[in-house]
């Protein structure tokens, strides 16, 4: 049995908690604020606390430095209502052993409970200065899980692979993790790679030796030795040409850069944060990408998730983005009416944080008045204006990526390569009739006629398939 300390102003909060934890065989203290939480844990000390961060009188981050004085290293759980990046940061920095956004599910809490009391020995406070970060803005479910994902992987030296689709705030994520790390005080070096033509890339990664070649009249720093003792965030990271993939490797594993032209390795230390929109595990089955190098920069990965699987951030990135249109002439502050909030919440975003920014600044210079109205924003950018096929994007590009690893599968055996075409039409022609069938009630007809075929042939592959059409 453990003996668990519960610290919330909210009665309903601590009741919830306090039958979870019975329920369980533990012994539960409850306290109303933090000083009578720290009396408590010092008369009773407690295997583990679930404390929020909101408290009357003293709050529970700096309660947590109290219990740590008073008790030792304790696995403290923080729950809050404020899932801010600043605060899951701090938390964790302050020796949290996790942190959980209010409201909460009860199995959602069982289950750190439980990894918590089994693992009460394991954490250690972690002590350091509280900062600020604007820019990654957001309180939906998936935007916490990026936010913890920071918190937990800022402090360490870990390689940070960030995945996500272009205009997402990948870069802001990585800034993030700098700023919150030991090395913030070191240079934050970016890198776009799809910037760096083939010919100079390694040059600009590198570095290159005076004469090294033509127009090399002195030696230049490469990118990998500026971020010494700071972070290197190479972005758009699959576009690295690979004749370069093998050295940049090496620099990674041996802290050391050799510049074009030179002979002499020069010593470097940073930390490796990278981006990409594209799918590394498919470049590198395709041969395009080395899967030591993918090894090597994807330690911890972070999917920083689109603006459309978050739309209950798109109010508030707005609003965020409108404090910093306010007019010049007039120093009014523009305001959103409930018509254009839905219209934005309305928006597939294809370009994600980047486009509502975009489309924001336009509709404050446009509106009059300081209200802005739906057709104050600009028109909605497409897939194709983005350079994405409607056609292989979303669902369709999986189908693709899956069909191209069957295939792959079936043509290294000889035989199961033979009659690959046939068994490829057994595979998706059977689920697409079926699907058509149940549109039009069992209808052979108007069924053939919405696959582009003839009513006797679909005819003939229901019995090829032996598919029922009742």
């Amino acid at each position: 049995m453990s003996r668990l300390l519960i610290v919330d102003d909210e009665e309903s909060i601590c009741w919830g908690l306090s039958q979870l934890g019975e329920s369980q065989g533990h012994q539960v203290m409850i306290a109303s604020t933090a000083e009578q939480a720290l009396s408590l844990a010092e008369a009773e000390r407690p295997d583990v606390v679930v404390m929020d961060v909101r408290l009357p009188g003293m709050d529970g981050l700096t309660a947590m430095q109290g219990l740590y004085e008073r008790i030792g290293p304790v696995p403290v759980i923080v729950i809050t209502a404020y899932g801010d990046l600043e605060t899951a940061v701090e938390a964790v920095r302050n020796g949290a052993f996790d942190y959980i956004v209010k409201p909460f599910d009860l199995n959602q809490m069982e289950q750190v409970l439980e990894k918590a009391i089994n693992e009460s020995e394991r954490k250690e406070p972690l002590v350091d200065e509280n900062r600020q970060l604007e820019g990654l803005v957001g309180s939906t479910l998936e935007m916490q899980k990026v936010f913890k994902s920071i918190a937990l992987v800022a402090g360490s030296e870990a390689s940070v692979l960030l995945s996500g689709e272009s205009g997402t705030g990948k870069e802001l994520a990585a800034q993030a993790i700098h700023r919150f790390s030991e090395r913030s005080t070191g240079p934050f070096v970016a890198v776009n790679i799809a910037s760096l033509s083939e010919n100079l890339a390694e040059s600009e990664l590198f570095g290159h030796a005076q004469g090294s070649f033509t127009g090399a009249e002195t030696a230049r720093m490469g990118f990998l030795e500026q971020a010494d003792q700071g972070t290197l965030f190479l972005d758009e990271v699959a576009d690295i040409p690979l004749s370069i993939q093998i050295k940049l490797l090496r620099a990674l594993e041996e802290g050391e850069v050799l510049p074009v032209g030179s002979n002499k390795k020069v010593k470097t230390n940073f930390r490796v944060i990278a981006a990409t929109h594209r799918n590394l595990e498919s470049l590198i089955r395709q041969r395009k990408f080395r899967h030591d190098l993918y090894f090597r920069l994807c330690t911890f990965q972070i999917d920083i998730p689109s603006l459309r699987k978050r739309v209950g951030d798109i109010s508030v990135l707005a609003d965020f983005f409108l404090e910093r249109f306010v007019d010049r002439q007039t120093g009014m502050q523009h305001r959103l009416t409930q018509e254009t909030v839905a219209e934005l919440e309305r928006r597939p975003w294809y370009g994600n944080v980047r486009e509502l920014r975009n489309s924001i600044e336009h509709a404050a210079l446009r509106a009059r008045g300081g209200t802005i109205l739906p057709e104050d924003l600009p028109a909605s950018v497409s897939r194709s204006f983005l350079g994405m096929d409607d056609s292989q994007t979303g669902s369709d590009a999986q189908i693709l990526e899956l069909l191209k690893q069957w295939a792959e599968q079936q043509l290294t055996d000889p035989d199961q390569a033979a009659n690959i075409y046939k068994k490829l039409l057994s595979l998706i022609e059977p689920p697409v009739m079926e699907v058509a069938l149940e549109k039009f009630h069992g209808q052979c007809a108007p069924a053939a006629r919405c696959l582009g075929l003839h009513r006797t042939t679909l005819s003939k592959k229901l019995k090829q398939y032996e598919i029922e059409n009742s």
